[in-house]
C-alpha cells in the first residue's frame, strides 16, 4: 500500500487503453470528484490502482490511468462531491 497526500481528489476520464475494471461500469461517473483513500501497487504490473470509494459506497480498485487530478482539500472529508 501506498498512501497519498490527505484530500486529494479525482475526477474519472476513462480510456480503453487502461485495464479493467472501467470506472465507468462500476459505479462511477464523470460530474464527481472522488477522494483517493489510497493506492497500490501490485508486484506483477507497472500500473498502480486508487482505492476509492463509489456512488453506492462499495470500495473499488481502479487503475490511475483512467483518473486525473481535480485538486487538494485539507478541510474537506466526503468521500465524494459534485463538480462544476
Amino acid at each position: 500500500m501506498i498512501w497519498l497526500e490527505q484530500g486529494l481528489y479525482l475526477r474519472v476520464e476513462q480510456t480503453d487503453r487502461a485495464p479493467k475494471p472501467y470506472p465507468l461500469d462500476s459505479g462511477f461517473n464523470t460530474n464527481t470528484a472522488y477522494r483517493a483513500l489510497g493506492m497500490y501497487n501490485p508486484s506483477e504490473t507497472s500500473d498502480a490502482y486508487f482505492i476509492l470509494s463509489n456512488d453506492r459506497d462499495e470500495i473499488w480498485f481502479i487503475c490511475n490511468r483512467h483518473f486525473r487530478t481535480v485538486g487538494l482539500s485539507s478541510d474537506e472529508k466526503a468521500f465524494r462531491y459534485p463538480l462544476g
